[in-house]
């Protein structure tokens, strides 16, 4: 039993014994005028809580009515209590005591009115009554707990009492709920409708910044952007939350960051508000669709095929390429991503020539509209493998040639690799735009530190290698076991170091990561790489 089922079979036992208001002092009619619209404009949701079961207790002493009148301070666009008692600590007691501070609030600030939601796990048509009653402008409707009868009867109730339904989504058979009840209450009801995405897997805690992104575009088509979609949980810092401000989404809702320090709510709130897009963001945002169209086509195959046990399989880097040639084989044998390094130290430095040679060529044979005349049997659905840029160093030469390729478009990511290049990544602004991701050397459980640090700067996705007292990667070390599978339990696992033919199948079997990077593994000699190599690792993979 996983702990949303555990919460789940808690609150059939409370209201069982206790009944819909769970033992509070509800009163029999609303006291509140008419409810206010929940995310009706772009905002954060800052969040009244104690306690997770994630994290335990987070704010213990807090005082739900002043932490929400600082909220409301501080620019919150509404303000979520969660009134779940065993794993968060909160009640209908906190719900009340806040919607009485917030209506202070909007008698003087009448044109920017702050919501409240009741944030729960709502079973039943009645639990919406009450949480009207006690004060709500809007309720909590997780999709993935309720059947699709009850979840459309229970955003129903939420329009005739004119409440938002916010509605939580994270799968696509959600999606089809979600169709249902816009079907259900019509045009006009589903103007009562916001819809969320956690980015935190309640099964296991697990985070990925990207599972919002993978749900965003199917919410939007089907309600042809009618409706609000909130980004939820997993954004801890400013960074983080003007990188979630760039994904197109109308809301967030932030819960232990503002919780545990309710005096940095307004630079949170001002850092999403204020975020606006670049190409770092769009290209996560293709890459995400990417990895949801993947996973759909291997759910569709492995169904058709009765092999349900099948994993999907690792994206594939192949780094270190040096000419044309080798590119062009690692893309026959079926690369998502082609890594040149740009660092004159490095037996591997590739020259600028190469890589636009790789980019046009490419280009030329992904471009056809016939996919026989494609030379290429790689990549997924015929897209062509994305062009990294490995950089150890902005300053030089090398990094200066490498960024210049990606404001040109050349190459699709830049691979920020090592402390230097990290530290010089956040001291300017126009490298952040960039699409980019970080690398992470580890040897010991100390080294993930630095990984925890990028994730709560946004970093959505880092990839791990083995560490070397000289070199930065290339070494054919590997990282350890151990290690690997505690960022695999955190969030998507990218890894590298001294993965190869001989290797390849037992690690994804064991680590499942997302993607894989090779690079001496299928080396003849240092830049080289070695057909044979190559095509015994694709085989050994697939």
């Amino acid at each position: 039993m996983d702990i949303l089922e555990a919460i789940v079979e808690q609150r059939r036992k409370d209201l069982q014994s206790l009944g819909e208001t769970l033992g509070c002092a509800v009163p029999e009619t609303r006291l509140r005028k008419a409810p206010v619209p929940f995310v009706n404009r772009k905002g954060v949701v800052l969040e009244v809580k104690r306690a997770s079961p994630s994290k335990g207790d987070i704010a213990p002493g807090l005082d739900a009515a002043k932490t929400a009148a600082t909220y409301a301070q501080s620019g919150a666009c509404a303000i979520s209590v969660l009134t779940e008692s065993h794993w968060f600590k909160g009640s209908l007691t906190d719900l009340m005591s806040v919607c009485s501070v917030i209506d202070e609030y909007n008698q003087s600030h009448p044109q920017t009115p702050v919501a409240v939601l009741r944030k729960d796990f709502l079973l039943s048509a009645a639990e919406v009554d009450v949480a009207y009653r006690a004060g709500a402008d809007a309720v909590l409707l997780i999709s993935r707990i309720l059947p699709e009868a009850k979840l459309c009867a229970m955003a129903s109730r939420c329009v005739s009492l004119g409440m938002t339904a916010f509605i939580e989504l994270r799968k696509s058979e959600d999606v089809a709920k979600l169709s249902a009840v816009l079907k259900t209450v019509g045009t006009q009801g589903s103007a009562h409708i916001v819809c969320g995405v956690n980015a935190r897997d309640l099964a296991d805690f697990s985070i990925d910044l990207l599972t919002p992104c993978k749900m965003l575009p199917e919410i939007q088509a089907l309600s042809e952007g009618g409706v609000p979609v909130v980004f939820e949980s997993g954004v801890r810092t400013p960074s983080a939350a003007s990188f979630v401000g760039k994904l197109g989404f109308t809301g967030l809702l932030l819960g232990e960051s503002a919780a545990r320090n309710p005096s940095d709510a307004s630079l949170l709130v001002e850092s999403f508000v204020s975020a606006k897009v670049d190409r770092s963001s769009g290209a996560w945002k293709d890459f995400a669709s990417f990895q949801k169209k993947r996973e759909t086509d291997f759910e569709t195959q492995t169904c058709t095929h009765s092999a349900k046990n099948k994993k999907l399989p690792p994206l594939v880097k192949v780094c270190g390429l040096t000419s044309v040639d080798d590119a062009l084989y690692a893309t026959m044998g079926g690369a998502d991503f082609l890594g040149f390094i740009f660092c004159a130290a490095s037996p591997r430095n590739v020259s600028k020539s190469v890589v636009c040679q790789v980019k046009e060529i490419i280009g030329e044979q992904f471009t056809k509209t016939c996919q026989d005349e494609h030379i290429f049997a790689a990549g997924c659905d015929d897209v062509a493998p994305r062009l990294v840029g490995v950089v150890v160093d902005f300053d030089s030469e090398e990094g200066q040639t490498a960024v210049s390729l990606a404001q040109k478009g050349v190459l699709d990511f830049i691979q920020v690799h090592g402390i230097k290049a990290v530290s010089q990544l956040y001291e300017r602004k126009d490298l952040l735009e960039l699409p980019h991701y970080c690398v992470v050397n580890v040897s010991c459980e100390k080294d993930l530190e630095a990984f925890d640090e990028l994730r709560a700067k946004g970093e959505v996705r880092i990839l791990i290698d083995a560490k070397a007292k000289t070199a930065v990667g290339g070494t054919g070390l590997t990282v350890d076991r151990e290690l690997a599978q505690k960022v695999s339990k955190k969030t998507k696992l990218w890894l590298a170091g001294g993965i190869g033919p001989s290797n390849v199948k037992e690690i994804v079997q064991e680590l499942s990561p997302e993607l894989i990077d090779i690079n001496s593994g299928v080396e003849s000699a240092p830049g080289k790489k070695d057909s044979n190599l190559l095509l015994e690792f694709f085989d050994a993979l697939a």
